[in-house]
């Protein structure tokens, strides 16, 4: 399926799934990544900018350019952004568990608590004004449970579900050129495209360290294993190092109990999930 396709799919099943559910205006987080970029440039073409409500959610350690980055997508799309420090509420989280005599929160404790502070925020924006949150994540993370429960896995519909990073990504460089040949300003920033991707959760963090290999790899190998239904040793064949495909392998089995929790998508492979 070309790009354009699935864009065209993505935009579609957003716009479908919200009028049927009701709503009216849609509601995001705006992080300065390339996930929620597209998805605020598929709400943007699914409802217009009056009806997407974008929100900036910076904590500690989200860095300047991101907050730059974001704000830029925002004014290219002529949408609404709200600022919302997510620096406090987690600040306070931190403080009740001390005060409580318990452990401090570190490590994943401590990221997946900032992810769970901007969906709190987020649900009560969609609460408030009946927004439909809009998940950004997207099908690479989702399957080896680089999300969050609870965090950055909210949202009444993903768009981006059901597709891999690096689609994201095609699809990303797909809409910047659709308006470029009609002589309009690209709406996704080049840095956005360009810069190392970080759910920004610990200092220097990036995800294809944290992931361990390159999104081209990972979904390589996430195809064969997910898409065409092959096995570890089929899939090694194929090219890839055995050892990073029985690695994928074993986080694809103990990250399987979060599926039944992912918003619905659009399906480009076969297999549905929630599709409208």
């Amino acid at each position: 399926m070309r790009a354009e396709e699935k864009y065209e799919k993505c935009v579609q099943g957003l716009k479908g799934y919200v009028e049927k559910a009701g709503f009216t205006d849609v509601v995001l987080g705006l992080s300065g990544g390339i996930d929620s970029a597209l998805v605020a440039v598929m709400c943007f073409d699914a409802f217009e900018a009056g009806r997407v409500h974008a929100v900036l959610l910076p904590g500690p350690y989200t860095s300047a350019h991101s907050v730059d980055d974001a704000e830029e997508l925002a004014g290219n799309l002529g949408i609404s952004t709200e600022t919302i420090s997510i620096l406090e509420p987690y600040q306070a989280f931190c403080q009740a568990f001390l005060d409580a005599g318990l452990a401090p929160l570190e490590g994943l404790a401590a990221e997946n608590a900032q992810a769970r502070c901007r969906m709190v925020c987020l649900m009560a924006l969609s609460n408030t004004y009946r927004w439909m949150l809009v998940n950004t994540g997207n099908k690479s993370e989702s399957l080896v449970g680089y999300s969050t429960l609870y965090g950055d896995m909210a949202g009444a519909y993903a768009p981006l579900g059901g597709l891999y990073k690096t689609e994201v990504y095609e699809l990303s460089r797909w809409r910047n050129a659709f308006d470029e040949a009609r002589g309009r300003r690209a709406p996704i920033p080049c840095r956005i495209l360009e810069k190392a991707p970080s759910a920004e959760l610990a200092p220097g963090q990036e995800d294809e360290k944290s992931l361990g290999l390159c999104y081209d790899e990972l979904d390589r190998i996430l195809s064969a294993l997910v898409d065409e239904g092959k096995t570890t040793a089929e899939a090694a064949a194929m090219g890839h190092d055995e050892r990073q495909v029985e690695r994928i392998a074993a986080l694809l089995a103990a990250n399987a109990f979060k599926q039944p929790y992912q918003p619905p998508f659009p399906s480009f492979k076969g297999v549905c999930h929630g599709d409208v």
